[in-house]
């Protein structure tokens, strides 16, 4: 029972750096436009079909699709950013309503090209099974893991070192005063969404890697990225990171030793135990000053 724990932990970790990879496009938008993308899921979910296109017309590894992933996903960011900047009174609330109508709108547009039925990867090569100690996983599993856990330092450090990170900052903490710094707040909420974009297209294909894909996903993901967000305390950065790992494990554990049909269930569990103990997430408003 130890070793399957164990395994289970394993499994969870690596899943759970994908997980991040979704909720921190969503949490940097929250950060600069204060404005929840209820279509993120589905543009994680357009990276993960170019992924099977790419594989299935071309031949090529979904590793090939990247490319073209991040040239249509950031596409498509800006202009649901373009979208919500058209709204002028209560934006967050409109802009809810906003992205849920283009998620519904990419969910239908996917189910219209590729049909219902649910794809997954046939490459070899991400699907031969690797052993790491007593552990076992798929290789793109762990090619991925590494990938989010690049993708999480730079944008550690696009965020405290470069001059583009630090404006993103300064629109989070104090919209007005940024402006008083010479920032262009529009510029640097397109920044923003263009980075979400990067981050939703390394997860699409990496979901699409080593698991299956199907229409209705890509709102199961949103769902995914808010519980993260909210776990980790929203605008904390390094909390998504853990969110995302806590939630990797969490749903990894109830499969080995509760059952598959309770996987959902479980991060709702979690959401609604943070929001009654811990209104501020696991990384609270205090822990982020400075």
């Amino acid at each position: 029972m130890s070793e399957l724990i164990l395994q289970a932990l394993y499994s969870g970790v690596l899943q759970g750096g994908s997980y991040a990879l979704v909720a921190l496009g969503l949490a940097l938008v929250f950060g600069t436009m204060k404005v929840i993308n209820l279509a993120h899921g589905e543009l994680v979910l357009l990276a993960a079909y170019m992924a099977y296109m790419v594989e299935s017309k071309l031949g090529l590894s979904p590793m090939f699709a990247i490319p073209v992933a991040l040239v249509l996903v950031c596409t498509c960011a800006v202009l649901v950013y373009f979208l919500v900047g058209l709204i002028r009174k209560d934006r967050e609330l409109n802009s809810l309503i906003l992205t849920y109508g283009i998620g519904i709108i990419l969910t239908n547009a996917v189910l219209l090209i590729w049909s219902a039925d649910v794809r997954s990867t046939s490459s070899a090569w991400l699907q031969e099974a690797v052993v790491v100690g007593p552990f076992y996983s798929m290789r793109s599993e762990l090619v991925f893991f590494a990938v989010a856990a690049i993708l999480m330092a730079g944008l550690w450090w696009w965020l405290s070192r470069s001059w583009y990170g630090r404006a993103v900052r300064a629109v989070s903490s104090n919209r007005d005063a940024a402006k008083l710094m010479g920032i262009n707040p529009r510029t640097t909420e397109i920044v923003s969404f263009v980075v979400a974009g990067i981050l939703a297209s390394f997860a699409g294909i990496a979901i699409f890697s080593y698991g299956v894909i199907q229409p209705a996903f890509g709102h199961a993901l949103t769902v995914k990225a808010f519980i993260i967000t909210v776990l980790a305390g929203i605008g904390s950065i390094p909390g998504v990171m853990v969110g995302g790992l806590l939630l990797g494990v969490a749903e990894a554990l109830t499969v080995t030793l509760a059952s598959s049909a309770l996987q959902e269930l479980v991060g709702m569990a979690l959401f609604l135990l943070v929001l009654f103990l811990m209104p501020n997430g696991l990384f609270g408003a205090a822990a982020r000053r400075g």
